[in-house]
């Protein structure tokens, strides 16, 4: 039975049938769909467009579907096209023809837009809950980690020594950035559209406000027009979703750098490492590698919605039934991800001291060297033009700049004097003491800060 083919003489095509329907991937919004549903039957009952007999007989044909479909014996059917025709035309065999004032001050458009704000608001409640979970996990590996010393990079060239939980510390500022926009997301989510009927309101006194506070939204949308045709929610979840994984794919390079034998600063447990089918002494970094490769794929699903909704005319347009496959993709692939890479940071081992060596090679205290200089009243850019000379100097000599004579850096500026030498790398940690910096109070007051977000702790 097809319910939608009223005013037609034939039967739809068989490849169109498959070519039109959504049931294969929006089968999984059974839940809101039927949710809404019982709100819808309960507000009719209220207000009087249909008996409490009716609506109770409604209620309980919904619920029965309800628990054929998580139970697997619920029959999909391709003709019958999507999520709502196929639970309909169940409750027909089901309750009868009583079924049928189900949909009154009712539309698809208004169905599946209100399906999906349900659906987005719980994808974003467990965004944020993963988010925070990854939160978790990077704070346990600062803390862990607190008298670690490495390399600062720019340009993935050695530049200053920061604290190990300085660095892990910013993949915590940037998740919480993540966690902001997802809130703000679920603002705009939280606006009931069911009441908007196909585009113009429904001619019948229905109680919106009910439907609401039964569906557990904080808003109801203001226009019938807007309301059918509006995805901007699903469009700024899937911005906020390629920022995040943005993020963690950053991270996920600096694991994939730091596992490897030229950095050999962190290693990943067995847990979060796979072996090569020819070489048995590889440990690969297959988690980071699949969430950076990931990541792209997040960033198509939202290029795909933002071009599928860049030309659509008012109201809704078949068109948008293109909003769900990467959506849904998202929302898996960002979950799974927050799941993997939180375990796989709580499990991380680091290497102490192959990161001090790494801190001690080289010339990362020049810096340090012109700060020095200035402080004895030489501009910083002509301590930075000595301090350049210096180390061209030195590398030529193989030296490093603590081996380096006091006549040598005397050939260079007499400002220099013996204490030239109590430059260290802790007197450069120490020395970067302005809020946010790298000293080791700044970063103890940082982690403070952050145990109190998450646990709240007095901070």
């Amino acid at each position: 039975m097809n319910l939608l083919r009223n005013r037609f003489k034939k039967g739809v095509e068989k490849t169109v049938e498959e070519y039109t329907a959504s049931i294969p991937f929006d089968r999984r919004l059974y839940r809101q769909d039927i949710q809404g549903s019982i709100a819808h039957a309960k507000m009719l009952a209220k207000t009087g467009i249909i008996s409490e007999k009716e609506a109770e007989l409604i209620i309980m044909g919904l619920i029965s579907i309800r628990e054929e479909i998580e139970q697997g014996r619920f029959e999909f059917k391709s003709e019958l096209e999507d999520i709502h025709m196929n639970i309909e035309a169940r409750l027909f065999e089901r309750i009868g023809e009583v079924a049928g004032k189900l949909h009154t001050a009712r539309s698809r458009n208004d169905q599946i837009a209100l399906d999906m704000r349900l659906f987005a608001k719980e994808a974003i409640s467990k965004a944020i809950e993963g988010l925070r979970g990854l939160q978790r996990a990077l704070l346990g590996l600062a803390e862990a980690h607190k008298d670690v010393i490495i390399p600062g990079y720019t340009h993935l060239q050695r530049a200053q020594p920061v604290l190990f939980a300085h660095h892990i510390l910013a993949y915590f500022e940037m998740i919480g950035r993540d966690v902001e926009r997802f809130r703000d997301c679920l603002e705009r989510t939280d606006v009931m559209p069911l009441g908007s009927g196909a585009l113009a309101g429904v001619p019948y006194p229905i109680d919106r406000a009910f439907l609401a506070k039964e569906l557990g939204f904080s808003h109801i949308s203001s226009n019938s027009m807007d309301a059918v045709s509006d995805r901007d929610f699903v469009i700024e979840y899937q911005m906020a979703a390629s920022l995040a994984m943005m993020h963690i794919s950053r991270l996920a390079e600096e694991i994939v750098l730091w596992s490897s034998a030229e950095f050999g600063f962190v290693e990943l447990d067995d847990a979060y490492a796979m072996g090569s089918s020819v070489m048995p002494q590889k440990k690969n970094p297959d988690v980071a590698e699949l969430a950076r490769a990931k990541t792209g794929r997040v960033y198509g699903n939202l290029l795909a919605i933002l071009t599928t909704m860049k030309a659509l005319p008012l109201a809704y347009n078949r068109d948008m039934q293109e909003d769900k496959e990467g959506f849904f993709d998202t929302v898996d692939t960002l979950l799974s991800t927050l799941e993997v890479f939180s375990g796989m940071i709580g499990t991380l081992k680091v290497n102490k001291e192959r990161c001090r060596r790494a801190v001690e090679e080289g010339y990362i205290l020049a810096t340090d060297i012109a700060d020095y200089l200035v402080r004895k009243g030489l501009p910083f850019r002509e301590a930075h033009r000595v301090v350049g000379r210096l180390v061209g100097y030195a590398i030529e000599k193989g030296k490093s700049l603590q081996e380096l004579t006091i006549d040598e850096y005397h050939g260079f500026s007499p400002l220099f004097k013996e204490d030239v030498y109590s430059i260290t790398v802790e007197s450069s940690l120490w020395g970067r003491s302005a809020p946010g910096g790298t000293a080791p109070p700044e970063v103890e007051q940082a982690l403070e800060k952050a145990r109190g977000l998450l646990y709240g702790e007095s901070h």
